[in-house]
């Protein structure tokens, strides 16, 4: 992996885990909470996709760098949870800049591996909600990706895509995952300050139900 991937890959750890951090710290969790939670936020999408694609053993296990970088962000949540949030919507907004970043890595992965660009950006898909998932169920909360609410596994559809059609093209790799990335991350930041949403069928016996 080039080390512009790498890169790619670690702050995309670090984020996704203080999403997971920063929850735990709402649940008021301890510290070995934080640090499992923040963990399981950061590596979950990453393994499934892996296992998937035959990656064995998983990134996130056979390098270091990715626990430790994760372990560092929950210490980071659990010392300075006060800073933190003071930000609008913590949770969201680091949640959104990970998949973002884990929607065109997984992509580019599985591009790599030899799959479709179909099968690819929809492991790119897996690879980014993945472990905002496992973190949801961990606490006992709705799966954001399941609630009838703002963009998001579509955010991480389009960031992929990007992706997968620039290598269907023959197109630089980087410059597609940098494309890929911001548009997913301002698709899922318009949906959160926007309320941006997919349409919802009425139900025929209830048509005014909203």
């Amino acid at each position: 992996m080039s080390f512009a991937l790498q890169l790619f890959d670690l702050i995309g750890i670090f984020v996704f885990a203080l999403s997971g951090g920063v929850l735990a710290v709402r649940y008021r969790l301890d510290l070995f909470g934080v640090l499992v939670l923040a963990c399981v936020t950061a590596v979950t999408g990453g393994i499934v996709r892996d296992v998937l694609i035959g990656a064995i053993p998983p990134a996130s296990l056979a390098d270091w760098r990715y626990l430790a970088t994760a372990i560092l962000a929950g210490l980071v949540t659990f010392c300075w949870s006060g800073v933190i949030e003071r930000l609008r919507n913590p949770v969201l907004m680091f949640d959104a800049a990970g998949l973002s970043l884990y929607a065109v890595l997984g992509t580019g992965k599985a591009l790599a591996f030899g799959l479709s660009p179909f099968a690819a950006t929809l492991l790119g898909i897996i690879t980014g909600i993945g472990g905002g998932i496992a973190r949801d169920l961990l606490v006992a909360r709705t799966p954001v990706v399941l609630q009838q609410t703002e963009l998001y596994a579509v955010a991480a559809m389009v960031g992929g895509g990007i992706v997968a059609i620039a290598h269907a093209l023959g197109w630089p790799q980087v410059p597609a995952m940098v494309v890929g990335a911001l548009l997913c991350f301002v698709l899922r930041f318009g949906a959160i300050r926007r309320g941006w949403r997919l349409p919802v069928a009425r139900a025929p016996d209830d048509p005014d139900k909203p």
